[in-house]
């Protein structure tokens, strides 16, 4: 049996990302993810890695464009207005088809906002991760643990698809402690035909480009890109469903809200009310399936997350505003708690509330 360790949530992810075989991190210093630099600060100078704090976010991310034009694994982590700053760099990473992980451990906004654990940057990730036409691989892990394999599968699905992949966590995945077991997985290098990393004049030069000046160049290359997305949004969707077999409310939550609501799905069940819980761990592409197979004995939908409510449009748009869909949601760092969410699946199912 693989051996358990405690760890905290942000150094679960680099060590994770340093097995997984990410040897080239730029990153630079923001709270609630700052572990993550330090850790691979002290990390990758042992396994023969690159780790650079760089002079801003910006830096960071074009850091992250030069290491991943190369062929190389190359990751970023940052919290949310640090992410705001790199969205430049992560359009040019989606305009030249180039593969990265990055973090986010999103904290409240906007603005500068708070340090204190927040879903509110949904919308970013899964509709405007940069300008122009584009998408990027979204997970939202939802334990120290599930975080850990979702950084292989990332680094693994971008190379595969040529694009960058985003871990959507929160300051609350990011500060606490589980036990962990790492993956006993060897890493192949892939052949990278496309890696401007030499060409020994074996092959043509490659080039990093995301700059086309003739209209028609630029929507053939956004259209080969979209039917991509479309192979994604039909094989890479993720989810995971509890008690929704025969329920009445459907809640649907993900990250560090999904552990709220399945506590508060647990106890509804005990007294008696049927109520199940849908959990994405793909925020882009969003499981639509998933969920309307979740939903199809549910007279009513709960969105529960720490925002204005940036979820609720996918949910009807997947749910076709076939069922009343209802909102739980704190912002700006309030954490939702189980018995807030209880009480309002007790008033949607017609109970006394509490």
């Amino acid at each position: 049996m693989a051996e358990r360790i405690l760890m905290k949530g942000n150094e679960a992810i680099a060590e994770a990302a340093i097995r997984a075989g990410c040897r080239h991190f730029f990153g630079y210093p923001i709270t609630p993810q700052t572990e993550v630099s330090a850790y691979m600060a002290k990390r990758m100078p042992k396994v023969g890695g690159c780790f650079l704090q760089a002079e801003s976010e910006i830096a960071a991310i074009n850091m992250v464009v030069g290491a991943a034009a190369a062929g190389v694994r190359a990751m970023t982590s940052s919290s949310s207005p640090g992410i705001s700053l790199k969205t430049e760099g992560i359009s040019y990473l989606i305009g030249c088809d180039l593969p990265c992980v990055i973090l986010n451990i999103q904290r409240g906004g906007p603005g500068l906002g708070g340090i204190q654990p927040s879903q509110a940057d949904y919308n970013q990730a899964t509709k405007a991760p940069g300008h122009g036409d584009a998408h990027i691989l979204v997970f939202a892990p939802a334990t120290v643990q599930e975080m850990v394999t979702c950084i292989f599968d990332m680094f693994d699905l971008a190379e595969k698809y040529r694009m960058p992949a985003m871990l959507l966590g929160d300051g609350l995945l990011g500060q606490m402690m589980e036990p962990v077991e790492f993956p006993d997985i060897q890493i192949t290098p892939t052949e990278k035909p496309w890696a401007t990393c030499g060409h020994q004049n074996k092959r043509k030069h490659n080039i990093a480009n995301s700059l086309y000046l003739q209209p028609d160049q630029l929507e053939q290359k956004n259209r080969e890109r979209f039917q991509r997305y479309a192979q994604i949004q039909a094989t890479e969707t993720r989810a995971e469903s509890f008690e929704t077999e025969d329920c009445d409310v459907l809640v649907v939550a993900y990250g560090a809200s999904s552990r709220i609501a399945r506590s508060a799905v647990m106890t509804a069940r005990a007294q008696g009310l049927k109520a199940g819980l849908l959990r994405p761990i793909t925020l882009w592409p969003f499981p639509k399936e998933e969920l309307r197979k979740a939903a199809q004995t549910a007279k009513n939908v709960l969105v529960v997350e720490m925002s204005m409510g940036q979820m609720v449009e996918d949910v009807k748009l997947a749910l076709e505003f076939s069922k009343p869909i209802h909102f739980l949601g704190h912002t700006g760092g309030v954490v939702p708690t189980p018995a807030e969410v209880l009480n309002q699946l007790k008033t949607i199912a017609g109970g006394a509330a509490q």
